[in-house]
Order: C-alpha cells, then structure tokens, then sequence
C-alpha cells in the first residue's frame, strides 16, 4: 500500500500551497443533521483565494514547466474558479494564461472576472460552449506561430495529472479524521469535470479505505460523469504503472441538485448558502458547493447516509462567486 501511494507521492509537483488545509467539525450541522459532520477546507489556501484546481495545478504546471512551455491556455466558464487559478499559478510560475470563457453568466469585471483581469489573463469569449475546445486549439497554433510554447489545459484540470491531485488528499482526509478519532463513511463534494472524484476514488482504493466517495453534479448527467470518471481513473492509473481498474459502477453520482442546470441559481440553492452561513459561518458559493450541500443534506433525510455516520464534506472553494452572482443571490434574500 505504501509503494503505491508513493508512485503519487514521487510524482514531480510545482508547491502552490502549504498542506495539510484545515478540517473542522461542523458541530450545530452535526446535531441537526444527526451526523458527524467533518468540513474539509480547500476553499482555505493561500493561493488566490483557493480552491481545490490547485491541488491539479500543482502537477500541471510542473508538467508544462518540465516541457519548457512559457504559456498556459484552458478554458471555463465566466465565474470560473479553474481559470483564476490557473492564471496565479501560472505567475507564480512564470508563466502567462489564455483563457476561453464561455456561457453561463455576465463578463462583468466582478467577481472571477475581477480577478482574472487582475492577474493579467487574455481572456477570448465564444458564444458557445462546443465552441471552447477548438478556440483553445486555434489559441495554441497562433502562440506557436508567434514562437510561444503553449500548455493546454482541460476545462477545470480534468486530466491524469490532475487526478493526482485528489489521490493524494485523500490521504490527508483519512489522517485529519484519524485526530478527530473517527474513519469517513462518507466523502461528499461537488462533482462537475471529475478530476476531483476520481482522484479521490484512486486515492482511497490505494489506502485500501472503505470511505464512500459521494459526488454531486453541478450540472452533467450522472451517466456521463460515470464514463468520464472511468476513463479518468484508468488513464491515470496507466501513468502511475500500477495494477488497479475502475468500472462505472465504482463512482457514485446524484444529479438531481442542479436546479435547472449548471450555473443556475434559485431559492433553494441560496436557502442553503443562508443556513450554514448562520449555522457554522462558513460561506458556499451557488454553482458548487451549496448544491453538494443541499444534497448532502437532503440524502441525510432520505437515509442514503445514514444517521450517526460521519461525512466529510469537501468544501472546494469558490469564495468570489457570490459577489459575481450578486443580483441573482439578492432575489431571495
């Protein structure tokens, strides 16, 4: 077991963060949900304001920066936590970013838009969200054209490399659990790109963990996400040479908590960032991790998870967007 998680271990990073990031029991939402409930922290990092795409970058960039590449191109959509850290990561490296941003929501200078501009991001606009990939790809030809070297990077750091990310903090979460004297049943966070879930799938497969890993779609399908994870799973494990398989049946997925789809917002969504703000003063964002939240809670109160379990929620970050979604969160305040 120790050889395997050294594969990852080993594996060459770029330091964006000091780790472990916190974890601390959410004790009014653990007697009201009758659970132990455990918040992992990613949202806390010094890195831009956080978020768990850094865990990602930090094998990313050290892949770009080992192939001598002096520019970072991705792609997300207006309120894009990958994009804004992409772009810090990238000058801490170094290096510069392009980004392909794409619907939903307005490209008013707040918010990620704020930060992106800040930070000096060259961002391209498309109408369209099929239309990302292929401008990326346009992007990269014109840099080399101009004697650039670009790095693409997949929307929200779905690759391999970022898979690693995740593998490794799942061993800091059964470590953080261990001092608070308990093992996870139950590992919940916001499921979008899959790089996160399936790093924590390898992750705790490697550790030989019993914990269930609970995703909650923030807009995709739990069909399409159970291909995606698969193939992400595998293709990792290829890189890492080691003797482990995952099939569709391995990931778990609700998609029923997107209220209308992927960046839409509504009284549900801002009833949830309302309640743990008030109840453990922490603040979730509308696109992520109040929908993994509400449907945290509400298979709390289907028995899915059941009472007495202790749950860690990851919370991933996302801190900027409600400044971002300001006029749509006020309609329900």
């Amino acid at each position: 077991m120790l050889a395997v998680i050294w594969k990852v271990l080993s594996y060459p990073r770029y330091r964006l963060i000091s780790l472990p990031t916190p974890m601390e029991r959410a004790n009014k939402l653990s007697r009201e949900l009758e659970v132990n409930l455990l918040i992992k922290r990613d949202d806390v990092m010094e890195l831009h304001l956080g978020g768990n795409k850094v865990r990602k970058l930090e094998f990313i960039v050290a892949d770009a920066l080992s192939k001598g590449c002096d520019v970072l191109i991705t792609r997300g959509a207006t309120h894009s936590n990958h994009v804004r850290l992409t772009a810090a990561a990238a000058r801490k490296a170094g290096l510069d970013t392009y980004a392909v941003i794409t619907p939903p929501g307005s490209t008013a200078t707040q918010g990620n838009i704020l930060l992106d501009r800040l930070l000096g991001v060259k961002l391209v606009y498309v109408d369209k969200v099929e239309e990302a990939d292929s401008e990326m790809a346009r992007l990269a030809e014109e840099l080399k054209s101009a004697g650039r070297k670009p790095y693409v990077i997949p929307v929200g750091g779905a690759s391999e490399l970022g898979v690693l990310g995740y593998a490794l903090a799942s061993l800091e979460i059964l470590q953080q659990s261990l001092s608070y004297g308990v093992k996870p049943d139950y590992i919940i966070h916001a499921t979008g790109t899959g790089a996160t879930q399936a790093g924590l799938t390898l992750g705790l497969k490697m550790l030989a963990s019993d914990a269930k890993v609970i995703g909650i779609s923030n807009g995709r399908k739990s069909s399409e996400l159970a291909s995606k994870l698969t193939k992400l799973f595998n293709d990792t494990v290829k890189i890492l040479g080691i003797d482990l398989r995952a099939s569709e049946e391995d990931f778990t997925v609700y998609d029923e908590y997107s209220f209308g789809g992927y960046g839409v917002i509504t009284s549900e969504v801002v009833e949830t960032m309302k309640y743990v703000a008030r109840t453990e003063g922490i603040l979730l964002d509308p696109v992520y991790t109040a929908k993994a939240m509400y449907g945290l809670i509400d298979l709390v109160h289907r028995g899915v998870i059941k009472r007495g379990s202790t749950v860690v929620f990851i919370h991933t970050g996302g801190t900027p967007i409600p400044f971002q979604y300001a006029v749509e969160i006020e309609k329900y305040l």
